[in-house]
């Protein structure tokens, strides 16, 4: 759906949803490739550091050695590293940036921003959205959410945007487990989160 969408001459506006772990990252970093490769431009927006930290790595780990350059912007970055990085965007050097709001600031720009993606969607208003948006003429436009939203619901919502769903979980994928611990055992979870910090994990 979101490549036959990129294909057409009138932007994509559509929103991907899926639960957590259900492969809409990998889903995005494809709709990413298919635009770099007819040489354009995207930006990957995230609400916080940390989960743009991970989009960073995890589509660097799949994209890089297809020679697809992504660079990381967030309020962490020095000064000094986000005026280098925006000229390299400036001059066409970098094919995919993610970042936060840092991306959305007045003085960012693209030389071809052709692709959008706003992950966890519903965490932006519609303003920054649109400042995403105006960062190119016109790109298109891929919401990810992981928040369940019936089709219904979603419809009313997200008139503007057309809907895919994935509904399976990728091969393999362990079950998540979710435990209670009541508070007289507080000090137990504490450690079993520094042995788990202590492995790496």
């Amino acid at each position: 759906e979101i490549l036959t969408d990129l294909r057409r001459d009138t932007p994509m506006s559509r929103l991907l949803q899926g639960d957590v772990g259900s492969g809409k990252t990998v889903v995005a970093a494809g709709a990413l490739f298919a635009v770099v490769g007819d040489g354009w431009q995207a930006a990957m927006l995230a609400p916080t550091e940390v989960l743009a930290e991970q989009h960073a790595q995890t589509l660097r780990e799949m994209l890089q050695p297809l020679g697809v350059r992504v660079e990381l912007i967030t309020g962490g970055v020095s000064a000094s590293g986000k005026r280098k990085i925006w000229r390299d965007v400036e001059q066409g050097e970098v094919d995919v940036v993610v970042g936060t709001h840092a991306i959305i600031q007045r003085g960012s720009r693209f030389k071809c921003l052709n692709l959008a993606i706003v992950d966890e969607q519903h965490r932006f208003g519609v303003r920054q959205r649109g400042d995403m948006r105006a960062k190119g003429y016109n790109p298109h436009l891929l919401a990810m959410t992981a928040t369940p939203i019936p089709r219904t619901l979603a419809l009313t919502l997200y008139g503007d945007l057309d809907i895919s769903t994935l509904r399976e979980l990728p091969a393999g994928r362990r079950p998540v487990k979710t435990s209670f611990v009541p508070s007289g055992r507080r000090e137990d979870a504490y450690n079993f989160v520094r042995r788990e910090i202590n492995a790496g994990r």
